[in-house]
């Protein structure tokens, strides 16, 4: 991912898929990071904005349900989020062999 995010910084184009299985399974591995990656700033962005709605809800009741629903709901996604970044390498990791 790293690697990906330097080579766009430069302008320059990711390692363009050749014959070998490894370039593939590499630009396919780096997009998947990154998606995932950006995902889980969006699970930790819905937490942040349950946070506030939990920390401005005043006491009234039902927007502290909905606070509490949203940290749940951006627990939940960042669950989901880390879970499929292990897959998706552990599965990576095993067609390269």
């Amino acid at each position: 991912m790293k690697n990906l995010l330097i080579q766009l910084a430069e302008n320059t184009k990711p390692n363009p898929v050749g014959d070998g299985s490894s370039d593939l399974t590499g630009n396919v591995t780096n997009i998947l990071n990154v998606v995932i990656g950006v995902l889980g700033i969006v699970a930790v962005i819905v937490i942040i904005i349950g946070g506030i709605q939990y920390m401005t809800s005043t006491g009234d009741a039902g927007k502290v349900k909905k606070a509490k629903d949203t940290i749940l709901y951006g627990v939940i996604g960042l669950v989901v989020v880390i879970l499929a970044f292990a897959i998706v390498n552990f599965v990576i990791a095993n067609i390269n062999g």
